[in-house]
């Protein structure tokens, strides 16, 4: 927990040096300094609530004197009109920290929101969904973060917390084959304990780690639903299973029903639409 306040908080340091440079010149030639105020942070969409506790991180970065009153919370079901929170304190700090802000948790609500739809089409099965590292460069962590808040499972955060055997390193490796054995001598030699996934392409790869064993979970990768249906009997439990490639909002229940226990769905971060919200004076 504290790696991942430090990570914060040196994105909310990061991000408010590109936005302020040498200063906010609008509002500090147009509001006096100890001008003092109120605003409200106003949703205007339906949708689920993230980003709540980084909003509030970055009003205190801004300000420490920044007074916020928070009504919701991060995966809070929203309609137009509800109102987040309130921040009170001196204008030009409330205006310095507003589109930071907006910028974060329309995002996070955003991609809580799509997440929060695919739990709800999974209920009933035995499948849940992950989302992969299909994310914008270094905003990963609140993404991530923002899909645990829809209700979503986080697959590895990077290169270096799973081992995750795809198409192009098996065909460097030389095969299936030689990629387990390769990444398990790896794990042995360094001492480290990591779970290996591998991607397959077709039931002949397929049968392929099931014979060499040494994998944790198999990644099946663009199957149609009835191949996929036969690959999860084959695997008959032995392994954990996760579909991945072409699964959308549209299908994901299909998928679902083929028996995998995991679908991964890179349009959970790459492409989601933000939330619409505004921070108004009051």
């Amino acid at each position: 927990m504290e790696a991942e306040n430090i990570v914060i908080q040196r994105f909310i340091e990061q991000a408010l040096a590109e936005d302020v440079g040498d200063g906010d010149h609008t509002s500090l030639s147009t509001i006096p300094a100890d001008k003092t105020g109120k605003a409200k942070l106003l949703i205007k969409e339906k949708g689920v609530l993230a980003g709540v506790d980084i909003a509030l991180k970055i009003f205190k970065t801004v300000d420490p004197e920044l007074k916020t009153e928070l009504l919701l919370s991060d995966g809070a079901e929203v309609q137009p009109g509800d109102i987040a929170l309130y921040v009170e304190g001196k204008v030009q700090s409330i205006l310095l920290a507003e589109r930071l802000v907006l910028n974060t948790m329309q995002r996070m609500s955003g991609i809580a929101t799509i997440t929060r739809r695919i739990v709800e089409k999974l209920n009933g099965t035995n499948t849940r969904v992950l989302d992969t590292r299909k994310t914008t460069p270094n905003l990963r962590l609140l993404e991530k973060k923002a899909v645990e808040i829809g209700g979503g499972v986080n697959h590895r955060f990077g290169l270096y917390d799973m081992i995750l055997i795809k198409d192009n390193h098996v065909d460097y490796a030389g095969g299936i084959r030689q990629a387990l054995e390769s990444a398990i001598a790896y794990l042995k030699d360094k001492g480290k304990q990591l779970q290996i996934e591998i991607e397959v392409r077709n039931l002949d790869e397929l049968q392929q780690v099931i014979d060499a064993g040494g994998a944790d979970r198999i990644l099946l990768d663009n199957f149609e639903f009835e191949e996929l249906k036969r690959a999860v009997q084959l695997i008959g439990g032995r392994f954990v299973t996760e579909a991945s490639g072409g699964i959308t909002e549209e299908n994901v229940l299909q998928y679902a029903q083929c028996g995998v226990d995991f679908v991964s769905m890179g349009a959970l971060t790459h492409s989601v639409k933000s939330m619409d919200m505004s921070l108004k004076a009051i």
